[in-house]
């Protein structure tokens, strides 16, 4: 989940889009596949070791909470290298 692909309709509800990497998996199953948007990536992801995709997932659902109240992402960087490590 990241913030472009949370819309608002004119109704006023909240359209979730682009399941393009989604995927579905008992919750003690680890994955493996490193995707995403840099921003948003858990810890374990940063550092490519298996991780839990649910736990996962809330890690980047804090970050989009993060950015809505404050503005801003929690962590930033000048380079990626840079953002993973202060992420």
């Amino acid at each position: 989940l990241k913030l472009e692909n949370i819309l608002v309709s004119d109704r006023q509800r909240v359209k979730i889009i682009d399941f393009g990497f989604g995927i579905r998996t008992p919750e003690d199953v680890p994955l493996k596949m490193f995707c995403g948007t840099s921003s948003y990536m858990a810890p374990e992801i940063v550092r490519k070791s298996e991780y839990n995709g649910f736990k996962a997932d809330i890690w980047a659902l804090g970050v989009v909470l993060f950015v809505m109240l404050t503005g801003r992402f929690p962590f930033r960087g000048k380079t990626e290298k840079e953002l993973f490590s202060r992420i």
